[in-house]
């Protein structure tokens, strides 16, 4: 016999009964008495007694499609992620998940709200209790999905208008990143060449390219007759049901990511030397070398294609231990385009290179000024707003 107790609501009794599911979370469901609170209690708790002894712990496939409003709203949401598992792509799903898993379901199971009962205020105070150690951006993107679930619910008719609308969410902090100088640049390359990650590190700061695309990067897509590389494939990683899958797909992030570059020939010339390293991995390791991933350049003396993980673990070791200023993986792509606009480029060129969908996207988060090309700046500002020769500086306020 399930556990359960009565709880009032609008003036009437509901049975809340407690149980553990199928998978071991533990789950609350509200069942309507129909009976007024007052004169009412002891047939309200036979009620409950009859439906303690009564009650079935639903299997899986019937547990997601009981929608009711008098469904916890953290019962809900574990509704609502099995229903976009397969309509969106895991990467996305996987953000999903974790954030719904790690964030609202501890914070919300606490409060034992009904989803026909969460109310904006309810959101404005999660949304407090969050800012206390996350960043404005980070809450904005709990603020993003939690709408798009609630407009869910909206639409099962579970509830009657999205509360989410009616808070504002914090504001999104704006996010510089941090970008190495061409002396920089070249002291990293030079120190990681003869690393099992130094021509990639080469490749991902020349063409700046996302990790997932360097990572996605294969054979099939470098034309060694037309010098052009092509960018439409990549790997990823993502943490779905406690395990971290790791992706591999025809797609890019964007159709804009979709994108070639010519090869010089120096580049030509240090990716076929390192497929020649790769074919004497092959013949030295024989039937352990891993077939599945032959056509992706960058892999290790096993044939293993480099996992995300491994990047993000292994670039600030090489870092650290050769004295380098820490910057993130992604941050090679950051410096790609600001030594692009720095020599010159156009806003427009730099967006067609990185793959960027908007030339807006390309001036808000990548091309700020370096200092030197702010000295130049302010010194051509100093030209141009004049001041009278032996002009000197005096108190106004002196009678």
């Amino acid at each position: 016999m399930v556990a359960g107790h009565l709880r009032e609501k609008n003036g009437y009794f509901y049975c809340v009964l407690s149980y553990t599911d199928y998978s071991g979370k533990r789950k609350q469901t509200w069942k309507s008495t129909g009976l007024p609170v007052r004169g009412n209690k002891k047939r309200a708790e036979a009620k409950l007694m009859e439906l303690r002894k009564s009650f079935v712990i639903p299997e899986a496939s019937e547990e997601n499609l009981e929608f009711n409003d008098g469904m916890l709203f953290t019962d809900f949401m574990r509704a609502w992620l099995e229903i976009v598992r397969t309509t969106v792509v895991p990467t996305t799903f996987g953000g999903y998940q974790t954030m719904v898993e790690k964030k609202f379901i501890p914070y919300f199971e606490k409060k034992e709200l009904l989803v026909s009962d969460v109310q904006a205020k309810d959101l404005q105070s999660f949304y407090l209790h969050e800012r206390k150690t996350l960043s404005g951006t980070t809450v904005k993107h709990e603020h993003a999905l939690l709408h798009k679930i609630l407009k869910h619910a909206y639409r099962m008719d579970l509830i009657s208008h999205n509360p989410a609308e009616k808070v504002d969410p914090p504001r999104a902090e704006r996010f510089e990143g941090s970008a190495y100088t061409e002396e920089e640049l070249a002291l990293l390359i030079e120190k990681t060449w003869n690393h099992k990650l130094g021509l990639l590190i080469y490749v991902t700061a020349l063409l700046g390219l996302r990790r997932s695309e360097v990572l996605g990067l294969r054979w099939k897509a470098i034309d060694f007759e037309e010098n052009k590389i092509t960018i439409n494939h990549t790997v990823t990683d993502a943490r779905i049901d406690g395990q971290t899958v790791v992706i591999a797909a025809d797609r890019t992030k964007t159709k804009s990511s979709y994108r070639s570059f010519p090869m010089s020939e120096t580049v030509r010339e240090k990716l076929l030397a390192w497929r020649e390293v790769q074919q004497q991995n092959r013949k030295i390791c024989g039937n352990c070398y891993n077939m599945d991933d032959i056509d992706y350049v960058f892999t290790d003396e096993m044939g293993n294609r480099f996992k995300p993980r491994y990047i993000e673990d292994a670039f600030p070791k090489l870092l650290k231990k050769y004295g380098l200023r820490k910057i993130r993986f992604h941050d090679l792509r950051h410096t790609c385009a600001t030594l692009m606009h720095k020599m010159g480029l156009s806003p427009k060129e730099v967006q067609d290179y990185l793959g960027h969908s908007t030339v807006s996207v390309t001036l808000n988060i990548y091309t700020h000024l370096d200092w030197s090309s702010k000295e130049n700046a302010a010194k051509v500002m100093e030209h141009v707003v004049k001041l009278p020769e032996n002009m000197q500086i005096s108190n106004p306020w002196k009678a």
